[in-house]
């Protein structure tokens, strides 16, 4: 397997609590204990560290206790960043607070018109995006994604609450980076060949986009009952190692049928809002202006 390196954006979980209930996760009548959350945050900053990727962070603001699961602030593709525009009012200034830093760090950004919520619901997986709706994305705003960035945006219908974003349900395995593949003579090594790869739930998804899922990625991993409600499809993948739920342990012994190299990094306390590996994690397909070479 063929690792990338990757650009990751996250947000420490100062602040983090569960102050309100808008998920079937969040619990309110029962104590969090934030130093742990912040030290299994600081675990999963690690191992992408060690892994050889760029972590860039975010300041955490008070009030906003959900500003850890980073991946929902917006969604980045081929450089250009898609703000998140968030459904209940609890996160909405999230939104704004995750496209002004991409602002100021330079990055090329769109405001978005229609609700969504940033890689929770859209997941690039080689040349297309796969887009969830049903509890937090409106349909109308995959069309607007697929005007910014000229490329195919698949929808997926969500039934299941408890996985009410996609990224929940679904994790791109290979081709989360967005390259498209290359020809043999020249362009972005390693996927020659090499179609993005997927797992998912398919008890998440409606009949409709069991059949879409199963059309574009026939031999797609399946995941358990037991490994989604761990959340341990929630997982990041560079392609070669796939940061997950320890919890999960059916796909990880999947994962290495498969080739992968499964990593357990525990994010229990942090779950308690509803997000483990990947909500805490937005990955970056962009060069900074200036930086390219």
């Amino acid at each position: 397997m063929h690792a990338d390196p990757r650009h990751y954006l996250m947000c420490r979980p100062t602040y983090f609590t569960v102050s309100y209930e808008i998920n079937p996760w969040m619990d309110r009548s029962r104590p969090v204990d934030t130093p742990l959350a912040v030290a299994q945050w600081e675990r999963l900053r690690d191992t992408y560290l060690d892994l050889g990727h760029t972590v860039e962070t975010i300041d955490p603001v008070p009030g906003l206790p959900d500003m850890v699961y980073a991946a929902n602030g917006a969604t980045v593709v081929d450089g250009l960043v898609y703000s998140a525009r968030f459904r209940h009012p609890e996160r909405q200034a999230e939104g704004p607070a995750y496209l002004k830093w991409f602002a100021d760090h330079g990055y090329v950004t769109h405001l978005a018109e229609h609700v969504n919520e940033g890689e929770g619901d859209l997941l690039v997986a080689g040349d297309v995006v796969l887009a969830g709706t049903g509890f937090r994305t409106d349909p109308a705003a995959h069309a607007e994604a697929a005007a910014l960035w000229g490329r195919e945006v698949v929808t997926l219908e969500l039934v299941d609450p408890r996985f009410y974003h996609l990224d929940t349900a679904l994790v791109v395995l290979r081709g989360g980076d967005g390259a498209h593949p290359r020809s043999p003579e020249g362009g972005h090594p390693g996927l020659v060949g090499d179609p993005p790869d997927v797992a998912y739930y398919p008890e998440a998804f409606s009949p409709a986009a069991q059949e879409v899922l199963r059309e574009r990625f026939p031999d797609a991993l399946l995941a358990r009952e037991e490994d989604a409600v761990v959340l341990g499809i929630n997982a990041v993948s560079d392609g070669a190692h796939v940061v997950l739920n320890p919890r999960a342990e059916h796909l990880a012994g999947a994962l290495r049928e498969r080739g992968y190299t499964p990593l357990g990094v525990d994010t229990s306390e942090l779950l308690r809002g509803g997000g483990g590996a990947k909500c805490c994690t937005l990955e970056v397909r962009a060069v900074r202006p200036g930086d390219a070479s």
